[in-house]
């Protein structure tokens, strides 16, 4: 869209003193369609301040304002409402760490998507950031972009589906390489096309985040092409890339790829591998795994090769998955497997949320608001009381989970 001025440095300083407390609420909505700028940002910060989810829909039209300063104050609002945690603007895509000062909702999409609050989410609010990838402002496409890809929940509305995947095409490769990612998350198997076409951009990045996204829709159709761009890189990340998709897919044809790769130098690739053995169902692979799981040098490979062998039917290997989760490196790692294990992980999760270490009592109540059930919310209730805030955040989000489903 056309931008007007940057607002001044004063209107980042908006005072904020008056509480919303003090204020009618329906009078702050209104403030949100004032034609003074100063105005609509007061509003969107003290509501934002406030945490009324009841603003979310009426805020959403914020996210196409004019000034830029508007449009990432009201997605950073919006983000609010569905995380309990402040977000560092830190993340790691693949083995690069990249630093933005002000990247909020690319650090909010790295938390996971068991770190979001079950918020219905209005369908105006998803379009809306939709919308906003195509901003001249950078900063304004990636926040809006990572930002969907937080709080849109599947199925999306066939319009937004094919802004979505249009964006797979976008001029801006750091946007095309987020909707890949994005579209990995939200599950838009309506995408498989596009993102088979994307293995060949010109951008490595767009490359690497499209294969993994195929490998995240289970796009059977995309093996041959995945094995091929294996072959065709090797080592690094885009063999990674690739292999880790072929993983997620678990097709009896890579078995062999997989085998060949169990004792690769690089840990990314050996995970992979083993993933791949596992929910490729290869029973065949049991005796030469089991070795690795007490072995391997890198705590991820061992963590995988749990998962793989209890995906083969060696029942033992649940409860030391969660033995293995005893470092933040691979605590996510763990709750994907668990999640995907799904409601037989039941026995061994929920004693464990008296576990000493807080962020594994986090970690697997979250879990638990994914394959619980009824029989799970006496657990969770007890420990939506822990001493530490962090845990008993998760078992709320998990409560609400729960109660919601």
């Amino acid at each position: 869209m056309m931008k007007t001025p940057s607002l001044a440095v004063g209107l980042l300083a908006v005072a904020t003193a008056v509480s919303a407390q003090q204020l009618r609420f329906d009078d702050v909505i209104r403030n949100l369609r004032n034609p003074d700028p100063k105005a609509r940002m007061n509003a969107v910060q003290l509501l934002r301040d406030a945490k009324y989810p009841e603003a979310i829909a009426p805020m959403a039209p914020l996210v196409l304002d004019p000034f830029d300063e508007i449009q990432l104050e009201t997605i950073a609002a919006e983000l609010g409402f569905f995380l309990d945690q402040d977000v560092k603007a830190k993340k790691m895509i693949g083995f690069v760490v990249e630093k933005r000062k002000s990247a909020i909702a690319a650090a909010a999409f790295d938390l996971g998507p068991l770190a979001v609050w079950p918020r219905t989410v209005p369908a105006e609010l998803v379009t809306a950031l939709l919308q906003a990838v195509d901003d001249e402002s950078a900063k304004v496409r990636l926040e809006a972009i990572y930002a969907t890809g937080v709080i849109a929940q599947a199925p999306l509305a066939p319009d937004q589906v094919q802004r979505l995947v249009k964006l797979l095409d976008h001029y801006d490769p750091a946007v095309r390489a987020a909707a890949a990612r994005v579209i990995g998350r939200v599950k838009v198997p309506d995408a498989a096309d596009a993102l088979i076409k994307a293995m060949n951009d010109s951008q490595a990045g767009v490359r690497y985040a499209s294969m993994r996204a195929l490998g995240a829709l289970r796009e059977v159709r995309a093996v041959q092409a995945l094995t091929e761009q294996f072959a065709f890189y090797k080592k690094g990340e885009g063999a990674w890339s690739a292999l880790d998709a072929l993983a997620q897919i678990g097709a009896p044809a890579s078995v062999a790829l997989f085998k060949e790769r169990l004792q690769d130098k690089d840990p990314f690739i050996r995970r992979a591998a083993v993933e791949g053995l596992g929910r490729a169902a290869d029973v065949a692979s049991i005796e030469t795994l089991e070795p690795i799981v007490g072995t391997d040098e890198s705590a991820m490979v061992r963590l995988a090769t749990a998962f793989a062998l209890q995906r083969l039917g060696r029942n033992t290997y649940a409860a030391r998955i969660v033995d293995l989760m005893n470092s933040s490196k691979v605590v996510a790692q763990g709750q994907a497997y668990l999640v995907e294990l799904g409601p037989p992980m039941l026995p061994i999760v929920t004693p464990r949320l008296q576990d000493p270490d807080p962020d594994l009592r986090a970690a697997l109540a979250d879990v638990l608001g994914v394959i619980g059930d009824q029989s799970s919310l006496p657990a969770l209730e007890t420990v939506a009381k822990d001493a530490d805030p962090s845990v008993a955040a998760a078992a709320k989000r998990a409560l609400a989970r729960l109660r919601a489903s």
